[in-house]
């Protein structure tokens, strides 16, 4: 038997573990490859959680101080400047929509830079693109629950003032929509950021303006009504009334507008991963 016979037998016996294809569609969305490469996706939730706060003193309590601290300014502001928070403390008032919104804008910024951050892994090995921006989702989202916490207390001390109810319940979904917001708008910005670096400083920008055309300095109800539909356009408006009327009892809301919300969420995810899909054909040219 000579050995080029012995090579093409070998060749036939063997059964590969893995076959690398280019992607044939961009609406490819293959979550049996995300769920092989889990193990990979807690390596980067640890990577990310752990190198943010290293060599730090106070490490993770970083965490609760930047939205306590953060309540604080805004509570001194709104009380100089007479705004209404619907007639709930203040502090609760400005932490709850402070935490959600604090999650959401750490989504988009974080994975806002996935292919340059990344370039060079991306480069080298294969792995599905995807689990990146996923793992900040999931360590953003330790983030979250770590300030989340810190409202239990409050709303164990003004419990007297408020009134909780069942659409606590929502709050997981609440979460959901939010993590799908971030994630697909920040998969669009990473995918123009590969021909477009300008977007990394102006993302920065976009967000705290954001923020202020948002209900959290102030109620949706103190809003004009003839500018509250214009408001509900924004789709986490609707999200963060929600979010306060489950925890607080005080909220302006519709049934229509969180339908929107949810649709929206879906929609600008899709658009994200059909942007990531195609980006990542040919980022490694470009970056």
């Amino acid at each position: 038997m000579t050995s080029t016979t012995t090579m093409e037998e070998i060749h036939h016996e063997q059964e590969w573990s893995k076959i690398i294809k280019p992607t044939e569609s961009l609406f490819r969305f293959n979550f049996r490859e995300l769920w092989q490469y889990r193990d990979l996706i807690v390596l980067f939730v640890k990577r990310d959680f752990v190198s943010v706060y290293k060599q730090t003193v106070l490490g993770p309590l970083w965490h609760i101080i930047q939205p306590l601290f953060t309540t604080v300014v805004f509570v001194i502001l709104g009380s100089f400047a007479k705004i209404p928070t619907d007639d709930v403390p203040r502090i609760l008032f400005y932490l709850t929509g402070i935490v959600l919104w604090n999650y959401f804008a750490s989504c988009l910024t974080k994975t806002s830079g996935t292919f340059i951050g990344s370039a060079q892994i991306f480069g080298k090995v294969y792995f599905p693109r995807l689990t990146v921006p996923i793992s900040v989702i999931v360590s953003n989202l330790i983030s979250f629950f770590l300030q989340f916490m810190l409202i239990i207390p409050f709303l164990v001390f003004y419990r007297n003032t408020i009134h909780p109810n069942l659409y606590m319940l929502a709050i997981p979904v609440i979460i959901v929509v939010i993590a799908m917001m971030g994630l697909g708008f920040g998969l669009v910005v990473s995918s123009l950021t590969i021909k477009y670096r300008d977007l990394v400083f102006l993302i920065a920008f976009g967000v705290q303006l954001g923020m202020y055309v948002t209900p959290i300095i102030y109620p949706l109800s103190m809003v004009p009504i003839k500018y509250q539909m214009l408001m509900s356009f924004n789709p986490i408006s609707s999200i963060i009334e929600l979010f306060r009327y489950a925890l607080l009892g005080k909220g302006t809301f519709t049934l229509l507008s969180i339908i929107y919300s949810c649709v929206f969420s879906i929609i600008i995810l899709v658009i994200g991963i059909l942007f990531f899909n195609q980006a990542e054909r040919n980022f490694v040219d470009t970056v």
